[in-house]
Order: structure tokens, then sequence, then C-alpha cells
């Protein structure tokens, strides 16, 4: 089978590039055709046979970018001539896109479908959501102020403008708003033949919006267990992620102040950084990554990940359970779909300091349900890589159930 992974960005920049990265190289070793397209990029890592690219757009400078803005997030002629190009000399079977708005557009949904119809060639064209881009402007449903929000689902997408939800701006969100009119208007989203979602949470979102009515699925992400050497449990609870307010550190930290006889690591980094090392019983290890992350989340004696933004089908929550780890977490989101409740961890009420204090207190005393939580977690069991493309190739083929939930 020929697969085309489309994604504006082609050099690492995320866990979205990280998702579709892998799923292309996995194609690739059960023995499929895999070619990508995007943004061209001095760090790109994947690519095409004709190395064709659009340029590497980006909005956040010069005055000529700024001024052109509003055209180009609506339709990317460049886009989509180039990304017909590459249709023509590849021939793909499948198109799978992951990460597009903004830089490629639609434009390239229209340019897909119109080389259908002049070829006779029949292309499926998959989509994997990250977030909830399609109904939601700002792809957060969460305002600047870090209030959660749903008001534009169901298309009423004029909330984003009311609310400044795109940076606080009322010119960006009155984009944001047209943006999503028109493609409502002129039905973009309607050709995507499969919309893969990793939650069910993200998937009861989406469809909300009538073009995706019956094309969605719920498949939660993959993750490969990278072998480390045996280790044993050390006396610290762990958070490692970014250090920000909407992943709930403002909330973590308070509790960490709140309980100065329990010693906290962090691994990562962002804007909080400096309240994170100014606390005397948190060490910031920085960011970590590979075999010494897996090595700290192993060796801690439960993960916290506090939070308090829309999660999807956080890494974090899966990592910390396969290396049998257990995790006191919010409850939002999809985040209550990957941890067993009283099992091999705990939720709380999201953004409620006290219940997460309470938590954590109350675990990091009763070591007899710690280690029940920490045998439970030896049982839980996520997707390979290899498992996962075997549904996907099932998905290009147009033969899954939709029925069926993963």
């Amino acid at each position: 089978m020929k697969v085309l992974i489309v994604n504006k960005f082609l050099h690492p920049n995320g866990g979205s590039e990280t998702y579709i990265f892998e799923v292309g190289k996995q194609l690739q070793k059960m023995g499929h055709q895999v070619e990508y397209f995007g943004m061209e990029h001095e760090g790109r890592v994947v690519s095409n046979r004709l190395d064709c690219y659009t340029g590497n757009m980006d909005f956040h400078t010069g005055k000529l970018q700024k001024l052109l803005y509003p055209f180009r997030i609506l339709y990317s002629t460049e886009a989509a001539k180039k990304i017909r190009k590459v249709l023509d000399d590849f021939r793909p079977d499948v198109v799978h896109v992951n990460n597009f708005n903004f830089q490629l557009t639609p434009s390239i949904l229209y340019a897909i479908r119109k080389y259908e119809k002049q070829t006779g060639r029949t292309v499926r064209i998959v989509y994997t959501a990250h977030d909830s881009q399609l109904v939601c402007p700002n792809h957060l449903m969460q305002r600047p102020s870090g209030e959660l929000c749903q008001e534009c689902l169901g298309q009423k997408q004029w909330n984003c403008t009311k609310h400044k939800c795109i940076h606080n701006s009322r010119v960006k969100s009155l984009l944001g708003s047209v943006e999503a009119k028109i493609y409502q208007h002129n039905h973009a989203y309607r050709m995507f033949d499969t919309v893969i979602c990793p939650s069910h949470f993200l998937e009861e979102v989406l469809k909300t919006n009538p073009d995706l009515d019956g094309k969605t699925v719920t498949m939660h992400n993959f993750l490969n267990r990278q072998e480390i050497p045996e280790t044993e449990k050390k006396k610290y609870v762990l958070y490692f992620g970014r250090y920000s307010e909407e992943k709930g550190v403002k909330t973590l930290l308070d509790v960490c102040r709140k309980l100065p006889q329990i010693p906290f690591v962090f691994a990562g980094k962002g804007p909080l950084e400096d309240e994170v090392t100014a606390l005397p019983n948190v060490e910031n290890r920085g960011f970590l990554s590979g075999k010494e992350l897996y090595q700290t989340i192993a060796e801690a004696s439960f993960v916290v990940f506090p939070s308090e933004c829309y999660e999807n089908c956080p890494f974090s929550v899966m990592e910390a359970q396969l290396y049998k780890t257990p995790v006191i977490a919010s409850k939002i989101g999809g985040i209550p779909e990957l941890l067993q409740d009283g099992k091999t961890g705990e939720l709380f009420p999201v953004g409620d300091s006290s219940a997460l204090q309470k938590r954590i207190e109350e675990l990091w005393k009763d070591s007899k349900r710690l280690q029940t939580y920490m045998v439970n977690c030896e049982k839980v069991s996520f997707m390979s890589a290899e498992t996962y493309c075997e549904k996907l190739l099932q998905i290009y083929g147009g033969k899954w159930d939709r029925n069926r939930k993963v």
C-alpha cells in the first residue's frame, strides 16, 4: 500500500510529530511505501521523492507575513499545487493527514479530491485528530483566563470572538471564527473518510460537528516500552511534563508547599521553572528524555499528573503505569480512560488543591495501598506501534467496524 503522510512540520516539533513519524516507520517495516508532504525546514527528517514541499511559514515574524495572515490561513494555493505534484508522482492509496491547519489549510483536501476525480483513482483520506481544532477555533476549549469552555461546540464558533479565545486578541479570534464558519459552509471536513480520535472524550467532542457524522473512531495512542535496568523504588513523588498553568503545575506547587515532609522531583521545563526551583522540597531535574526519563519514572513512588486542560491521551499517564508506577491524576478529558481509579492510581477533581493534597498525603503514608497499585500497574498494557498500525491498515482499507472500540 502507498501512504502519503501529510503534516505541516516535517521535523521533530512535538508529540504529534513523534506519533506520525513512528507510524511512518512502522508502516515501512511492514512493507508499505511511505512518503511525506508538508513545509520545508532545515531540520526536516522525512521526505518525498520529488523533494516538493511548501515554504516554511511562520506567522509570528515579519510584517508581510502578518499582512497576508488572514488569507493564507484560509486557503494555501502553494500547498494545493505542490501536493498535486506529489500525488501525480506517488499515486498514493491513502493520504494520512496529521496537523494541517493554518499553514497547509484544507486546500490540500480539495486538491486530493480533485486529483481523485480527474484521475479516476480512489484515495482515502484519514485524519488523526490531536485536539479539538475541527470544532473549536482555538483548538484547546479553554479561554485565555484558563477557564474551560465548550461554547463553540454545536457550530457556535462566534463565541471564540466573543471571548477573545485566540491569544486574547479580538482580531485573531475573529479570524478563527471566520475560518471555522467558511469550512463549515464549504463542508471541508466532510472530505475525510475517517477521523481517528485518541480518546472517547475527543470523539464525543468532534461528533458535535455534523460533517463528521459516522466518520469518527477511537484508537488510543500506542506506546512501546523501552528496556531499562531493573531498579528499586525510591522515596519521591514525581511530576514530569511542561511547567505551565494549564498543566496544573501552580496547583501542584501549592500542594508541595503544604507537604514539606514529602520530597518531590520535577522533570521538564516551562514558564514556571523559577517557582519550581524555589521550593526546598522540590528537586528540579530539568528536561529529561529516553532512558534517563524512564529510569526516573520507574524509581518514583508515584506520579502526579494534575492537568487542568482537556487532555486527550497523555503519554505521561500511560508511561508511568507502563513502568509500574501508580498515578494520581485530574479527572478531565481522556485521562480517566487510561487510569483505573482505585487500582492503578487515583483521580481527583480538576484544580482542587485540597483534594490533591489529601490524595498525595494518604498514598504517601499507605505503603500497602501503594504496593497494590504497583502490582496492578504490572498488568497494564497499551498497544504497540505494530498492533496500532495493523488496525490502522484496516481503516486505510475501509474495513474498520465503527462499532468496535480500541
